[in-house]
This record gives structure tokens, C-alpha cells and sequence, in this order.
């Protein structure tokens, strides 16, 4: 079975990674300042800065530097695996 690659190449398709690998990632940023970029769907953003501050088994928590802030909060590990979710930790300021 031939199966040809879509798109410009081939390293295209993302790295395998495993919950417990993104488990200890979150658990390496607890209480430190993150930037959250949430992918809503059909090419729709959002991003807001927070502190990761409550790890639990299967969902860590985010609280928004921005106090008028509405959207979700809690998300789980699957969301960071799919891509939905990404964090980066922020620079010292």
C-alpha cells in the first residue's frame, strides 16, 4: 500500500507524545506565569496570560491575570495532546 504524503513534506505529522509526558510538563510550570493560546475552531483564537495553579490526576487548572476574563479555565491533558491548548511558559519579567 502506497501512501503519498500531503502537503510540502514529510515531517509534517506531529512528534508522539503520551499523557504522562504532557502530565509532567504541566507539572514542571505549577505556580509559574504561562501564555494560553486556545484553538476555538474554524481559524478562531484565543490567547490570554495566567498562572498554572492547580494540578489534579486528569485536569490542571489556569487563573487569568485578567479578572474580567470569562472564557474556561479548567482544561485536561487530552486537549494539550490534540492540540487545542497550548502553553508556554512566560519570560521573567
Amino acid at each position: 500500500i502506497f501512501l503519498p504524503f500531503f502537503g510540502k513534506n514529510k515531517y509534517m505529522i506531529k512528534a508522539n507524545t503520551t499523557i504522562k509526558a504532557i502530565k509532567e510538563m504541566v507539572t514542571g510550570l505549577n505556580q509559574k506565569p504561562v501564555t494560553v493560546k486556545l484553538n476555538l475552531g474554524r481559524n478562531k483564537y484565543v490567547t490570554f496570560t495566567a498562572t498554572l495553579n492547580g494540578i489534579y490526576s486528569s485536569l490542571f487548572t489556569v487563573c487569568p491575570d485578567d479578572k474580567n476574563f470569562l472564557g474556561k479555565t479548567a482544561y485536561s491533558y487530552s486537549e494539550i495532546l490534540c492540540g487545542r491548548v497550548k502553553i508556554t511558559e512566560r519570560a521573567a519579567e
